[in-house]
């Protein structure tokens, strides 16, 4: 007869080996942070880039099967529930899409974008965007000169 410690290898093997044990931590952990999440506390409202820029990272996150990780930043993030339109979100980041790159998240596109441009003349001028209120600059991570 199996012992208890046996026992417990051979459930978390079991689980480990069919893909189930990351996702049922990955749920348990979405389930403890919802149960502590004060929502007394406001939160910033949700300006137009971070819209965006969470829109591009749940398309990623789902893509990639991260679904409770997708879940929790819906949730922290206020984002709405239901995702916004990829065509609507490739028209505000003024991204024109073949039929190949529609097959992937945007965001894949965007960073290959950077990461093959044939220019190497020079590198791209990032604007500083407009911080959602309550956020300040020293929120926000230093550039390489600073």
């Amino acid at each position: 007869m199996a012992t208890i410690t046996e026992l417990k290898c051979a459930v978390r093997e079991t689980l480990e080996s069919r893909g189930v044990l990351g996702q049922l931590k990955a749920r348990i952990r979405a389930e403890v942070f919802s149960a502590l999440d004060d929502q007394r506390e406001p939160r910033p409202p949700l300006s137009h880039e971070n819209l965006l820029i969470n829109e591009l990272i749940r398309e990623y996150l789902e893509f990639n099967k991260y679904r409770y990780t997708a879940s929790v930043l819906t949730a922290e993030s206020c984002q709405p529930e239901v995702p916004l339109d990829r065509q609507f979100l490739a028209n505000e980041l003024k991204v024109t899409e073949d039929t190949s790159s529609k097959s992937v998240p945007l965001l894949y596109g965007l960073v290959s974008h950077f990461v093959n441009s044939g220019d190497n003349v020079g590198k791209v001028f990032l604007r500083g965007a407009s911080l959602p209120a309550g956020t300040s600059a020293s929120n926000t991570v230093p550039g390489p000169d600073a």
